[in-house]
């Protein structure tokens, strides 16, 4: 797990792609943190992606950099808790200015039964299961 959380900040930018109805959604995140021995992403309670995995929690992210490039399948299951919570904006301050623990809208999700696989040109998968 801890390869693919260096492999999603190396990469500064991952893609989360969601359901909504019948059509895929993907958009660009930043965020990932290791809280509690597991993988999180962060979003905001107001937003079409907190929507779209509460009625899916089925998730796929996708991330290029230097050649190589990820791609995780997993389940993305919130975790109300201030701790994880703060513990996601300790680790991104600048997030700071649009979120807080206790705003009823910062939204943390680790990521279930995940399946990354890190693959490059010329180069055998590798995968990692968490």
């Amino acid at each position: 797990m801890k390869r693919v959380c260096e492999f999603l900040k190396n990469a500064e930018v991952y893609y989360l792609a969601t359901v909504e109805g019948d059509q895929p959604r993907v958009r660009p995140l930043r965020t990932v943190n290791e809280f509690d021995g597991k993988l999180y992403i962060q979003t905001g309670k107001v937003k079409p992606t907190s929507r779209q995995l509460a009625a899916n929690p089925k998730a796929e992210i996708c991330a290029f950099k230097d050649g190589a490039w990820i791609r995780i399948a997993c389940e993305l299951i919130e975790d109300d808790r201030f701790e994880a919570k703060k513990s996601m904006l300790d680790a991104y301050p600048n997030l700071r200015n649009m979120y807080d623990e206790n705003d009823g809208n910062t939204q943390v999700f680790y990521m279930k039964n995940a399946a990354a696989t890190i693959n490059s040109f010329g180069g055998e998968p590798v995968v990692i299961e968490f």
